[in-house]
């Protein structure tokens, strides 16, 4: 059985990067590897055996192209109002409170919010099958 182990994104500003992660998601430098054309940075925290990969391209100075393939990356909090509240304290600008409904039963409840890089986030509720 496979055991899945990591995401990776491309961003342009690592610092930039590193510092919306620990403060929305409390994701920490778990690694780090450094090479001449660009940088690996590994981000984890103790909720989960995934990791996050920022790939920082050196010589790219413009923005990078998402294109229409992209989705969005998801994360599960104890209380997603408090979340809403807090990143929106923050200056974070996260996007509305959302209850998913479809047959009439809130099955989910989240909002999304987006990295500087312009990568969607979704923060979920935590509960039923968002662990």
């Amino acid at each position: 059985m496979a055991k899945y182990i990591h995401s990776m994104i491309r961003v342009l500003n690592e610092e930039r990067s590193v510092a919306f992660y620990d403060v929305c998601f409390g994701l920490k430098v778990a690694d780090r590897l450094d090479f001449d054309s660009f940088t690996l940075i590994y981000l984890s925290n103790p909720e989960t055996g995934t990791e996050l990969e920022l790939t920082v391209n050196k010589d790219r100075q413009t923005p990078y192209d998402l294109g229409d393939g992209y989705g969005h990356l998801a994360f599960s909090v104890d209380d997603v109002d408090a979340e809403h509240a807090r990143l929106t304290k923050a200056g974070l600008s996260p996007r509305k409170l959302v209850d998913f409904a479809p047959a009439g039963d809130v099955i989910a409840r989240f909002f999304f919010i987006q990295d500087p890089d312009g990568y969607e986030i979704e923060v979920l509720q935590r509960g039923g099958r968002y662990q």
